[in-house]
Order: structure tokens, then sequence, then C-alpha cells
């Protein structure tokens, strides 16, 4: 009896460990990550992404890894963070063709990417397929899009 209690009990425990995993992410979190320029926030979020076990999770971590590089010092880390979360982001919106929030996440990079890195085809498509779908998010990615759209040249016709 008591070894059948202490299996509930480990059982209990990993599981509350896996659904924390899922749990820990947090769209409002990330999406104050990616508007600050915070390297410990975004070196956080960057932890907790890749630690999760949801679906797409690629998306969240490339444009985590985009908005870092855009903060470190060194050109050689620079170009290598970017590279690696320009080839997951991208890999996600090619897996999920038509997903705003992937598309959102990449305009943000491309309105503030580098002209010399030459990521910025896509302003102009992506959006329009937020704009178009705007009311199909969350409300959590809503909102992260009309605080983004403040600033943005290519959203004002979403800005309340």
């Amino acid at each position: 009896m008591k070894l059948f209690l202490n299996l509930l009990l480990l059982f209990s425990v990993i599981a509350v460990q896996a659904s924390s995993q899922k749990a820990g992410f947090d769209k409002s979190a990330f999406y104050n990550a990616m508007a600050s320029d915070d390297m410990k926030e975004i070196n956080r979020q960057l932890a907790i992404v890749s630690t999760a076990t949801f679906t797409d999770k690629e998306a969240f971590e490339g444009a985590l890894l985009m908005k870092k590089a855009g903060l470190v010092a060194k050109a050689k880390e620079k170009l290598n963070l970017f590279n690696a979360g320009r080839a997951k982001l991208e890999a996600s919106i090619k897996k999920n063709t038509g997903n705003s929030e992937f598309a959102f996440l990449r305009l943000i990079i491309q309105e503030h990417a580098p002209k010399m890195v030459k990521y910025n085809s896509n302003i102009e498509s992506d959006s329009l397929l937020i704009q178009t779908n705007f009311k199909n998010l969350s409300p959590v990615v809503q909102q992260a899009i009309n605080d983004y759209s403040k600033k943005s040249s290519v959203l004002k016709s979403l800005r309340p």
C-alpha cells in the first residue's frame, strides 16, 4: 500500500511538472518581452519557450532570437542569432500558411530589421493578413497588435 501511494505521488508530481511546462508559456509575457529592449526578459522568455512543450513553439522562439539579435553587441553574434531565429520563424510560417499570429511576429521583426539582412519582403502581405483576420485572433494577440500598431508604419488602420 505504501509503495502504491509513493508511486501515485511520484506520477502526480511528474504530471504537474509536465502541465506546468505547457502552462509556463504566457503569451502576454511573451509579447511584453517582444515590446521591450530588456535582454534579461528576452532570455527569460527564451528559456521558457525552449523548454515548453506546445506545438509551433519554434515561431515564438525564432521571434525571440531575432529580437535578441538586435540587442547584442557583437556583429557575428547578431547575425548568427538573427539567422537562427529567421529559420525557425520561416519554417513555422511555411507549415502554417495563413497563420495571422505568425505573420504578426514576422511583421514586428521585418519592420525593424536592418536593410542589410534583406528581411522585409513580406511586410505588406503580413499587414494585410493581420488586418483581415484581426477579429479571429485571441484577445491577448489582439492587444499586442493594438499596442504595436501605435509604433507601426504599416498597421495604422488598426490604431484605436
